[in-house]
């Protein structure tokens, strides 16, 4: 009966080192989809996957969809560099850095929408 238990004791143990590439292949796979499983699962309850406008039942509204934000003035990436456009950045940096210096970071809700400037009617940021 030992000899029995030991012998396939052993045969197990030289399956697993014969094979161990594709066991560790195979575990690799069962391990992503598993975690791709709780992702997926986590962007469906979460309410992301009704946010989301890359989707392709969406393509007939992403035309409705907002894409900028008129408050935010940007610079231009593209064209000489002079003293007009320096200062120009400047006063458009110096906006932005006193918006955000407004921003309590350690008060109770600094993600908040209207701590974002996301709020109706709210311009904090």
């Amino acid at each position: 009966m030992e000899e029995l238990k030991i012998v396939s004791a052993i045969s197990n143990s030289e399956f697993v080192n014969k094979h161990r590439l594709l066991v560790f292949v195979v575990m690799s796979i069962v391990i992503s989809m598993i975690l791709v499983a709780v992702s997926m699962a986590m962007y469906n309850s979460s309410g992301a996957a009704q946010l989301d406008l890359s989707r392709p039942g969406y393509k007939s509204v992403r035309s409705q969809a907002i894409t900028s934000d008129g408050s935010v003035q940007t610079y231009s990436a593209v064209g000489t560099i002079s003293q007009s456009s320096i200062t120009e950045f400047k006063s458009l940096l110096v906006k932005q850095v006193d918006k955000v210096k407004t921003v309590d970071a350690f008060g109770g809700d600094p993600l908040s929408p209207d701590s974002l400037g996301i709020g109706t009617g709210t311009t904090a940021l």
